[in-house]
């Protein structure tokens, strides 16, 4: 008997040993397919595709992919919708894919897509100062969560600050080119170090505020995947609109190639398909903290690739601000680390958070980011 409690035993570790290694492998696979987005996107611009073009053709992919799941799967979920829900949609759809998504293009036609990743990582910084200015999250400098957040906060905003201000000097002397994908990503990149900064600053502003402002709206509307659908048909008509008016001309509708047509489907099917269930995946096994804490493999994976397939060159500046902003990130996860665990210990903690459902709401968010960021 003691023999085959020893062997149940040793089974069992042994699952618990493949399954961590299986989410090891999600997440680093997840890291990676968001890191290609990066470059495919980079190397879109880099042939010319239109930028609205290439986001309205995006989330008619992700919309196509999202729409029947969340009508079949949660039709018994969804609450009847009001004009007052609709009008949340449209703003929702305006801050997290029309800015969101516009500011984020933007800033990648002025700026390397490892400065972008890199900037990326302030997000839950910027998140967790609007939800405290919104008073949707509390600011307890007395428990050390609440200085761990504080001082994450502070210290990504300097390494943004970095990054924007301080160029810096390169550091290779040679260019690290791949010649054999010199026709897959012809192009005259135009790079404007301080605007590109700017509107990816702003690409993360729009990512946190919708973050912050859905978290009513799943109160009231709890399917998520019907409010991420919901979202993109808005964020959609939004830039249909946009386009009516700045590209009229039919010609830059059409796919010219077979590269264009990869760089567009790779955003609208693994970026918004194959990413979004793996990090859904992901989120449900290891949790959301988890999942984030992997976000700067992202980073390294963007700046090896655009370092070999796009022949980007790094520079002191953005390595030392892109440094800061991971150590700030790691300190924000911490300090909600921290306070999870704290407010499991003392229910009265809740209250001045996000709620009962609070972890709940924060797993809806994380779940979201990929189609939409």
């Amino acid at each position: 008997m003691g023999r085959d409690l020893q062997a149940g035993v040793g089974a069992g570790a042994a699952a618990a040993h493949r399954e961590k290694v299986k989410l090891f492998m999600g997440v680093l696979a997840l890291q990676f397919l968001l890191a290609g987005f990066h470059i495919v996107s980079r190397a879109a611009l880099n042939m010319g595709i239109s930028k609205l073009v290439f986001i309205v053709y995006r989330n008619v992919i992700s919309l196509a992919l999202l729409a029947p799941f969340a009508y079949f799967l949660e039709k018994k979920d969804r609450p009847p919708l009001t004009f007052s829900l609709l009008a949340e949609f449209f703003v929702l759809a305006l801050i997290g894919i029309t800015a969101n998504q516009g500011f984020y293009l933007l800033g990648l036609y002025h700026l390397s897509p490892t400065y972008a990743s890199a900037i990326q990582n302030m997000v839950p910084a910027i998140t967790f100062v609007l939800a405290a200015v919104l008073r949707l999250e509390q600011v307890d400098l007395g428990r050390r969560h609440g200085v761990a957040k504080v001082v994450g906060t502070v210290v990504s905003i300097g390494g943004a600050t970095v990054i924007t201000l301080y160029k810096g000097l390169p550091l290779f002397s040679h260019n690290l080119h791949v010649q054999a994908v010199l026709s897959w990503t012809s192009g005259s990149p135009i790079f404007n170090w301080t605007l590109g900064c700017v509107f990816i600053l702003g690409h993360c502003l729009s990512w946190s505020g919708w973050m912050v402002l859905q978290v009513p709206v799943l109160k009231r509307y709890p399917a998520r995947l019907s409010v991420i659908s919901l979202t993109c048909v808005f964020g959609l008509l939004q830039f249909l609109v946009i386009a009516a008016f700045t590209e009229e001309d039919l010609s830059r509708w059409k796919v010219r190639s077979g590269g264009e047509l990869f760089t567009i489907l790779y955003a609208g099917l693994v970026a918004s398909g194959v990413a979004f269930a793996l990090q859904i995946w992901c989120i449900d096994r290891g949790g959301p903290l988890f999942t984030a804490v992997f976000q700067p493999v992202q980073t390294v994976a963007v700046a090896v690739m655009a370092a070999i397939i796009l022949g980007d060159q790094l520079y002191t500046g953005g390595i030392i601000g892109a440094v800061l902003i991971v150590i700030g990130l790691y300190f924000v996860l911490w300090g909600k680390s921290e306070e999870k665990k704290a407010r499991s210990q003392d229910p009265e903690m809740a209250r001045h958070l996000l709620g009962e459902d609070g972890g709940a709401a924060d797993k809806d968010q994380q779940v979201s980011t990929t189609v939409l960021a």
